[in-house]
């Protein structure tokens, strides 16, 4: 009765469920969000589904389009975009809070 079991330390969680907020929370508030893919090409619009591997986007006057996650460079909010485009979405905007994600 003298030795110990040593419980072994639970794996941290490998999804942490803030990517699932973030898209909900703009899908709910219909944000106007910009998309930039990994060929610098630019989406706008609303994210109106998302799921594992895509988001669909909701767009004004053009065919909504599904996007795989794998070519998203980053996304934004729309009206945050204060820097004039591009950038390597690793920078925060000035207001403090984090506003850029990277699936």
């Amino acid at each position: 009765m003298g030795t110990r079991m040593q419980r072994k330390k639970p794996a941290p969680p490998e999804q942490t469920s803030a990517e699932n907020f973030y898209y909900l929370k703009q899908m709910q508030a219909r944000t106007p969000m910009v998309v930039v893919l990994n060929g610098d090409e630019v989406i706008r619009g609303v994210i109106e589904w998302y799921d594992k591997n895509c988001i669909k986007v909701h767009r004004a006057n053009e065919p909504n389009l599904l996007i795989m996650k794998s070519a998203i460079r980053y996304i934004y909010k729309e009206n945050e975009n204060k820097h004039g485009g591009g950038g390597d979405g690793n920078r925060l905007p000035d207001n403090g809070q984090d506003e850029f994600i990277q699936p």
